[in-house]
């Protein structure tokens, strides 16, 4: 009797692994979601012909005031995304920061089709077959790698700093710098991922689906650089 009882009634373990599980399911569902609505708005652009007005529009201010929106809309995406109580909220900044993601795009997307056919898809399996790696090394090796944070706090500064000196002075980021941005995207995958299977708070997967995109379109980024080059 007293076997049958523990069958019917999982133990408070059980219950915490299965809260867990749903809660990451949430996130990459919500992750997917978020990459096929970023992917439905660039087409939606390109097809209509307002990606080209876009690109010139964009490209003929200063990027730092481009790069300083998307950064504005990025934090507050972000805080609303983590700390408000409303789910509404929660959706409409998630919503806001793919819009901003697929606005920023736009430009580096233009040019990749014009100049270098083939590059997107190109890059879009490369950063997906990447993602999927590092996130089987985390569940395989179930490795915390909370102590990355810090790295990726310092990386991050470094490289902003880096890319408004370019744009202040005009030198390029060649390639050396995109496999570097390549690397730290990587690295906040493998961060992500480990706090969504470990301390990510379970009522926050729109929040945690947001951050893991941010770190799969960085890398995005940078992998179409890489394979649009001439």
């Amino acid at each position: 009797m007293e076997d049958n009882a523990t069958t019917r009634h999982p133990t408070g373990a059980a219950i915490a692994l299965g809260s867990r599980a749903t809660f990451v399911a949430r996130t990459y569902v919500h992750l997917f979601g978020a990459i096929a609505a970023f992917t439905l708005v660039e087409i939606v652009l390109f097809r209509s012909g307002a990606a080209g007005r876009i690109a010139q529009a964009m490209l003929s201010v200063n990027w730092l005031f481009v790069l300083g929106a998307f950064m504005v809309v990025s934090w507050l995406a972000s805080r609303f995304a983590h700390r408000s109580s409303s789910l509404a909220v929660q959706y409409t900044a998630l919503g806001a920061y793919v819009l901003a993601q697929a606005l920023i795009f736009v430009p580096l997307l233009f040019a990749a089709e014009y100049y270098a056919p083939g590059a997107i898809a190109s890059a879009a399996a490369i950063t997906l077959m990447a993602f999927a790696g590092l996130t089987a090394v985390v569940l395989l090796t179930r490795q915390d790698f909370s102590f990355l944070r810090a790295s990726l706090g310092f990386a991050g500064v470094l490289a902003l700093v880096t890319i408004v000196a370019s744009v202040l002075f005009g030198f390029q980021l060649g390639t050396w710098f995109s496999l570097g941005m390549v690397a730290l995207a990587g690295v906040a995958i493998l961060y992500d991922t480990s706090k969504i299977l470990r301390t990510f708070p379970e009522e926050r997967y729109v929040g945690a689906a947001l951050q893991l995109f941010a770190s799969v379109a960085l890398m995005f980024w940078y992998v179409l650089r890489l394979t649009s080059r001439d």
